[in-house]
């Protein structure tokens, strides 16, 4: 059967723009009164730390962390081959160096699937959470700082699972909104990353933890709101080439680390 490729349709009055560029920028024109809608409709509090109770998936995760543990151990053989973030995603070019390294399952509008092939007890457990957006491993060298910066966007929540925390506990922490926390092996941090924020990483060692986005809990009409814009978003020029930057490294990657022919899920 032969099919015929989508049209992309493009308005002679806008440059050449594919209508999903022009759909973004309008986006960012509306983001101020389209945040404001999303927030007087949110289920969970506008508070830089949100109570781990707000996200019951969030206890399946942590009664399986040394399982995404065991994975990640397998991953960081290869951490000289990992791509540091902003080498994935250059908006984040301006606070993320080579000391900041990612190992990506989702990210807006796109599915890991070599990587989740590699772990797939963590990316079962991925698949079994509503509303997630981006999921990755988020690996701060030793002496890392990354500094003060906010997300752009309070429709989605952020979420750490501590995998790898050295000691002593304040060797490594994170700042929203000017209140200090520190992570916890087995345990969750949720926060508002609209909040200014900044990490660190004073130990001699790795901290890795299990990054997660996940849409905010709304109701109407913030709900309809967040899911247009979060999908509009996957459709931005910098999360098209972030995809484009991915799929070339994880084809790299897949060619001088094949994946095990026995992976599956397992969870």
């Amino acid at each position: 059967m032969v099919t015929t490729a989508p049209q992309i349709e493009v308005d002679v009055n806008s440059g050449g723009k594919p209508f999903r560029d022009r759909a973004y920028d309008a986006a960012m024109l509306l983001m101020g009164p389209l945040e404001r809608t999303v927030m007087r409709s949110s289920l969970v509090p506008a508070t830089p730390y949100l109570d781990v109770e707000h996200f019951p998936w969030a206890r399946e995760l942590e009664g399986q962390w040394r399982v995404i543990r065991e994975e990640l151990d397998g991953v960081l053989v290869h951490e000289g081959d990992l791509p540091a973030f902003h080498e994935i995603a250059a908006d984040v070019s301006e606070i993320a160096h080579d000391q900041w390294k990612t190992f990506f399952f989702y990210g807006y509008g796109f599915r890991a699937d070599g990587n989740c092939t590699r772990c797939p007890r963590t990316a079962a457990l991925l698949d079994r959470i509503p509303g997630l957006t981006t999921a990755f491993f988020s690996i701060l060298a030793p002496g890392t700082r990354i500094p003060p910066h906010r997300g752009p966007w309070g429709g989605v929540i952020r979420y750490h699972l501590g995998l790898i925390v050295p000691e002593p506990a304040d060797a490594c922490g994170i700042s929203v909104g000017g209140e200090v926390a520190h992570w916890a092996e087995g345990e969750s941090l949720v926060f508002d990353d609209s909040y200014e924020h900044t990490a660190w990483n004073d130990s001699d060692r790795l901290r890795v933890v299990l990054f997660l986005d996940v849409m905010r809990p709304c109701r109407l009409p913030g709900a309809l709101v967040n899911r247009a814009v979060v999908g509009i978003a996957a459709h931005s020029p910098f999360l098209k080439d972030a995809r484009r930057k991915y799929m070339a490294w994880e084809k790299r990657f897949t060619a001088q680390h094949p994946v095990s022919a026995n992976s599956g899920p397992d969870v």
